[in-house]
């Protein structure tokens, strides 16, 4: 009989490699960085630009606008008042008051031609204004209000209140048109015509006073 072979005993389980390792050493997938160059990378710095362009322009346009609407309002300001003060001057009775007023005539004829540099240089074009702020600055409930007062027969006294007062707002605006940062222009023409039209103002005001 043949010796019997020993059985080879088994071979012994070999032990797993831990979880971690084989992440080690799987192939790794590349993550793509936005950043990467590339189209992507491209487009996204292409549709900043565009935002940053829009919002710097409709940041200048409410700057420039600003700027502006002061001197749209002047301008049509002084407009349509200067058609009140013409219209009125064949209606006017008292001597003092034909006198002023016709004072006031030449101011508005002197500086509503001497208006337009100035704000031509400021970027405003006296024949083209904001159809809403010459119809915001538009006089025609004062014409109404005078039409009433003469046909009551308180012309005059009602013609000096409300002179006194729209001469009052035209002061304001050209105050702070002489404080708005605008260029030397437009600054010193605020000035000048703030000094010829402050007497006009006072002299309907002490009358709309006396007459009261």
């Amino acid at each position: 009989m043949y010796p019997e072979h020993p059985t080879p005993p088994p071979n012994p389980q070999q032990p797993q490699p831990p979880l971690d390792y084989l992440n080690q050493i799987a192939p790794q997938t590349t993550k793509k960085s936005m950043l990467t160059p590339g189209p992507k990378l491209f487009a996204l710095i292409g549709a900043a630009l565009v935002v940053v362009i829009i919002i710097v322009s409709i940041t200048l346009n409410v700057v420039v606008n600003s700027k502006r609407a002061p001197l749209e309002r002047l301008s049509a300001r002084m407009s349509a008042t200067a058609t009140i003060v013409e219209d009125s001057q064949s209606t006017l009775k008292s001597s003092e008051l034909r006198s002023l007023n016709s004072n006031l005539k030449i101011y508005f004829t002197n500086v509503n031609r001497d208006i337009v540099a100035p704000l031509s240089s400021s970027g405003v074009n006296t024949e083209s204004l904001s159809a809403s702020i010459v119809a915001e600055e538009s006089t025609a409930a004062t014409a109404e209000r005078l039409e009433n007062a003469r046909l009551n027969a308180v012309f005059d006294r009602t013609y000096a209140r409300e002179m006194a007062y729209q001469l009052a707002q035209l002061l304001a605006l050209l105050q702070q048109i002489q404080t708005g940062g605008y260029n030397t222009e437009t600054t010193t023409f605020a000035q000048e015509a703030y000094d010829n039209l402050l007497p006009s103002q006072e002299a309907f005001s002490d009358y709309n006073a006396a007459n009261s």
